[in-house]
């Protein structure tokens, strides 16, 4: 197994790794919606979401792979009625379209709106 880890996404914050590559396999852990720039929270569901996605895009490119090769993500949202909005920026850097489970939680850590991880194929 090999750790990922990047400047590039948000750094840990409790005993885990952004990501490990197990055989040809990428699995990430869950991307808050940190906006590297300014290592914050960006107000509402659009902005927290293209940040999440950004996180997620760093780390797969870290590894070695790309967004067409995302094969399943998970998805949790604060509140559902984001879902739609939530879609949209999704469907933007998800384009191939990989498998994936979304759904609403009761919270997220920081007061996120949105968290993305996935599972990506890798080079071995």
């Amino acid at each position: 197994m090999k750790v990922i880890d990047t400047r590039n996404a948000p750094s840990a914050i409790g005993p885990y790794s952004q990501a490990y590559i197990s055989s040809n396999l990428l699995f990430t852990s869950g991307q808050l919606p940190i906006d590297m720039s300014t290592n914050e929270i960006p107000e509402g569901i659009v902005a927290q979401a293209h940040a999440s996605c950004k996180n997620v895009q760093a780390i797969v490119e870290a590894a070695g792979s790309s967004m067409d090769k995302v094969i399943k993500t998970t998805c949790y949202l604060a509140d559902i009625a984001d879902f739609t909005a939530f879609n949209e920026v999704y469907g933007e850097y998800f384009i191939s379209k990989p498998a994936r489970s979304c759904f609403a939680v009761k919270d997220l850590p920081k007061g996120a709106l949105c968290e993305i991880e996935c599972v990506a194929e890798c080079k071995k």
